[in-house]
């Protein structure tokens, strides 16, 4: 704990002590409201945003914890780990980084690139890798890799191929480079499907839309998500080549002088088409509805604290009512300068089904605050209607 009250501290400008409690009282199963409003001793007035925040990190720091720890006892069960791999691990500073170092050694499905290294092409596979030269040409040096299971030299080389693009694809730089490039210089494209029903023409800005990724609006990326799951919008995240094949060849250039220069070319083509785009493109849509969702979020907050701070009604003295079945129905009467004149509980609804002392507590407010409310009978089945949609 005292690690995660330093580094969210830090983040938050905040004193240690004061994370350090904060985790502590929420570890006991306080929440927000509670420890803002009666344990301001111990968390030295940290406010209801502060709260949030330092709640939001320490999920997010253990759950990466979590994982961080799931990944190396993984690795380590195989065999595969290596001190430069747990290093890397170690320093992770989010989950996605510590995906991307799991790639390679994550559990898979039968994958084109598993049966080829059943086919033992694995050899094969680190010539083209590696931009072996060596003194035959790539068909003669395949020739050493036939068996009962691979009986063609097309066969051994597409399958070497196979894992070629298969290492590209779960290599964690290349992967963090093209993420990176995607999300500031990615192109996202919808456009309407062809007899797809949108009847009010809620989408037709985006029937046909081109942005770069960095210059959406959340609120874009919110409308694009709905009509895409309304089945209304098809919609596409690209990289130009340039891009994703500069993160690719920093790392598997291709070598003129190696016979297996073209066998790399295409399986570069082959894994950014089939494997690493495809990855990229939903990561791109992810990291975009999160930061839409949160600013979203934000918004509401902003305009809720706007509605809720404004001033009362002019000469006005208001009833609230916040409906409930087993604890009742609660209610409040606020007078035209925002003082709390009243409050009560009402059960008009099951279990108690108590409809006459509930009529006669409203008809009581009603008369000494005078808020000259609508007939009995209405607002009875007003309420009534209120909580059954509840």
């Amino acid at each position: 704990m005292l690690d995660f009250a330093k580094s969210i501290a830090q983040a938050l400008k905040l004193r240690p002590e004061q994370v350090a409690a904060t985790i502590e009282l929420f570890d006991e199963g306080a929440t927000i409201p509670f420890v803002a409003r009666y344990r301001k001793e111990r968390t030295g007035t940290l406010d209801e945003e502060q709260l949030r925040q330092v709640q939001d990190l320490l999920v997010k720091g253990r759950a990466l914890e979590e994982r961080r720890a799931a990944v190396i006892a993984s690795i380590e069960e195989q065999g595969k780990m290596t001190p430069e791999l747990l290093e890397k691990l170690q320093t992770a500073d989010n989950i996605t980084t510590v995906e991307d170092l799991y790639a390679p050694y994550k559990p898979k499905r039968r994958t084109r690139a598993s049966i080829a290294r059943e086919k033992g092409l694995q050899g094969l596979a680190d010539m083209i890798l590696t931009q072996a030269r060596t003194p035959g040409e790539a068909d003669r040096m395949a020739q050493g890799y036939l068996n009962e299971q691979v009986t063609t030299v097309e066969e051994a080389l597409a399958g070497a191929r196979d894992i070629v693009a298969e290492t590209i694809s779960d290599h964690a730089e290349v992967r963090a480079s093209t993420r990176r490039k995607a999300m500031q210089w990615g192109m996202l494209a919808a456009e309407k499907i062809e007899d797809a029903k949108d009847e009010k023409a809620v989408y037709e800005v985006y029937y046909e839309f081109n942005s770069r990724v960095d210059k959406l609006r959340p609120h874009q990326v919110l409308a694009i998500n709905r009509g895409e799951t309304e089945k209304v919008l098809r919609v596409k995240v690209t990289l130009e080549e340039k891009d994703w094949k500069g993160s690719i060849v920093d790392y598997f250039r291709p070598d003129l002088r190696s016979p297996f220069c073209d066998e790399l070319e295409v399986a570069i083509n082959d894994s950014a088409e089939r494997l690493l785009l495809p990855a990229i493109e939903r990561d791109v849509r992810r990291e975009l509805t999160v930061a839409a969702e949160t600013h979203a979020i934000k918004v509401f907050a902003a305009n809720l604290r706007a509605l809720l701070g404004q001033p009362p009604l002019l000469n006005q003295t208001v009833l609230g009512l916040d409906p409930g079945f087993r604890t009742g129905t609660k209610l409040a009467v606020v007078g035209p300068t925002g003082k709390l004149l009243d409050t009560g509980t009402i059960y008009p609804h099951v279990p108690q089904r108590n409809w006459e002392e509930s009529k006669a507590m409203l008809k009581a407010m009603d008369t000494q605050w005078y808020m000259i409310m609508a007939d009995m009978e209405l607002e009875m089945s007003f309420m009534r209607s209120l909580l059954y949609h509840i």
